[in-house]
């Protein structure tokens, strides 16, 4: 990170004083935005998910908005909806809670197939649809969604055609002893969510972001970014590989994650690092592999140590 360029080490140390003991969760968020990305994190409660995505807005002065994904949540409640305005005789577009830069999505498997649906659009094309008009969202709209792996009774899993939508899946992890006694101590009159400034603009955020196209890649890391995604298409422990969108995404990060380490190009240790991360919520494994006790990053494992990493 110190060869990173300046906006991306004064974001990344400002969230790191809310966020104690998890530079790499928080550089694999910000990797994830400054790539174009979208990020879901699934982990247990009360280990930071949404303080995350509140520290990196509070960062940027950019919007942030929060949404409590519930059962009887509608699209519209998050879309917006057309309101007669009786003094002008005209039905009035009321934005909802989409139109902004960061969206906090709380529990997204809590909501309905139909309401979690209504995100594929924002996410995938970065515009809203509503009764036949179409709005663009901000350049740098980013959705962070998270959910709970643990508490199954009233959720819905989310379909394979949203989770190809985000570009990583991450946890947080609980912390170490050390980290959560200065946890401890940093909340023990204030937290310091409520003291953190803003300390980069959106405008210098787009800046970073236009770099990302310019990291080079050459054609060793194309091909071993390729083999990688089409050993998932091929493994008899998978009923369901990554797409080219999942390719796609794989060099696209690792771009951001080189710009991120101060680089031009990509080294194939940049795509090895995110293998996880990109992929392993995109995969569906064969009846047979589940009942034997495998899991997608254990298919992963197997199937990134028979792909030799080439040389930079």
């Amino acid at each position: 990170m110190s060869q990173a360029p300046d906006a991306v080490v004064r974001i990344f140390n400002n969230i790191r004083r809310v966020i104690i003991g998890k530079d790499e969760a928080i550089k694999m968020v910000l990797c994830a935005w400054f790539a174009g990305g979208h990020v879901l994190i699934e982990d247990c409660p009360g280990t930071g998910k949404t303080m995350l995505a509140r520290a990196l807005a509070k960062s940027t002065q950019v919007d942030f908005k929060r949404v409590q994904f519930t059962p009887d949540l509608l699209p519209t409640d998050l879309l917006g909806t057309s309101v007669y305005r009786q003094e002008k005789n005209v039905f009035e577009f009321i934005k909802g809670p989409i139109f902004t830069t960061v969206f906090l999505g709380d529990e997204l498997n809590r909501a309905t197939p139909r309401t979690q649906s209504a995100l594929l659009e924002c996410m995938a094309e970065g515009q809203v649809t509503v009764e036949g008009t179409t709005y663009t969202l901000n350049p740098l709209f980013f959705v962070m969604a998270t959910q709970n792996p643990i508490e199954q009774h009233g959720t819905f899993p989310l379909p394979e055609a949203q989770l190809d939508r985000f570009m990583m899946k991450i946890a947080v992890g609980y912390p170490k002893i050390e980290d959560e006694i200065n946890v401890l101590k940093s909340q023990n009159q204030a937290h310091p969510i409520h003291a953190l400034q803003s300390v980069e603009s959106e405008e210098r955020i787009m800046q970073v972001r236009a770099l990302i196209p310019t990291i080079q890649v050459s054609d060793k890391v194309y091909h071993y970014a390729a083999t990688l995604i089409g050993s998932t298409r091929k493994s008899p422990d998978l009923k369901l590989g990554a797409s080219p969108r999942a390719t796609l995404a794989l060099i696209r990060a690792a771009q951001s994650l080189a710009m991120m380490d101060g680089l031009n190009y990509v080294r194939p240790t940049h795509v090895y690092h995110l293998v996880k991360s990109v992929l392993g919520h995109r995969l569906v494994l064969t009846p047979e592999a589940r009942i034997s006790g495998k899991t997608a990053e254990i298919v992963l494992d197997q199937l990134v140590r028979d792909i030799p990493v080439p040389l930079s």
